[in-house]
């Protein structure tokens, strides 16, 4: 298929690509790998008038250790994040779920912050990042701002990010102790999951991200609560799909999904020890 006409701009720096949606406005959309974005361009459901290109910046490209965090660049790719041995040794979860990403190609061009930045419920990273209560960093004309991860999927492929805003870095505590797990359900190797878990146990809590089971990336609020009152693993498990909202498609109906919620989630939990 043939998405619509757009203008293309490079972006040679950040600062460039902010003044590119200032002056744009909802008319222009920021392409990184274009892994989410181009699929909906070429079906039309997403028809920006504007490309801004920052894939190329490279200062957005980073791992850091940042003493109770790591920070990092939202244009980091994901091989770099799943080979990383700061990521596995401080982050094990985020490096484990990027490994599942797609396909090796997509993960040597795909970027972990245009994962997150697309807030798409079927994604697996975002439900890492509720999992793991990480910070998402934004920069837009008024400065820098810190959006904490439960307040920045705000709808089906929306996030709390402003048209003139840029998401520059992913902030995950430091967990190297942590034990957990993730599971993940698909008809085949490399689709979309049909239902998703990530499950970490460490730094006295317990979090439990879900992956399709809302219109929004979405934390499993019931498991979370269950858990801290002393709850097995099965136990906790029963209480997956409380509160949610699964989509009905050619994969699965809403009760499937909230039967594979349960399943999966027990089988993370077990898996982090719980």
């Amino acid at each position: 298929m043939i998405p619509a006409a757009f203008d293309y701009i490079r972006a040679g720096s950040a600062d460039e690509a902010l003044a590119a949606l200032a002056e744009h406005g909802d008319e222009a959309k920021l392409l990184a790998g274009g892994h989410s974005l181009l699929p909906l361009m070429k079906l039309r459901l997403s028809t920006p008038a504007v490309l801004v290109d920052i894939g190329r910046l490279d200062d957005l490209s980073y791992i850091n250790d940042a003493g109770d965090h790591l920070a990092i660049g939202a244009l980091t790719r994901h091989r770099d994040v799943e080979t990383s041995e700061l990521v596995q040794s401080q982050a094990g979860l985020l490096a484990e779920a990027t490994s599942h990403v797609g396909d090796p190609q997509v993960r040597h061009r795909g970027t972990i912050g245009g994962s997150i930045a697309h807030g798409d419920p079927a994604s697996d990273l975002p439900s890492v990042m509720l999992a793991m209560r990480a910070t998402l960093v934004a920069r837009g004309p008024g400065g820098e701002r810190e959006i904490a991860v439960d307040e920045f999927f705000t709808g089906f492929l929306e996030t709390a990010l402003g048209d003139d805003e840029l998401l520059t870095e992913i902030r995950v505590p430091k967990m190297p102790d942590a034990t957990w797990g993730f599971q993940k359900f698909n008809r085949r190797a490399q689709d979309w999951a049909i239902v998703g878990v990530s499950a970490i146990v460490g730094n006295g809590n317990a979090g439990v991200g879900l992956v399709n089971m809302d219109s929004t990336p979405v934390r499993a609020a019931g498991v979370e609560a269950a858990l801290a009152g002393g709850a097995s693993a099965s136990d906790a498990a029963e209480a997956a799909a409380e509160g949610t909202n699964p989509p009905s498609d050619l994969n699965a109906g809403p009760e499937y999904r909230e039967h594979l919620a349960r399943v999966l989630t027990r089988r993370a939990l077990e898996a982090a020890g719980r």
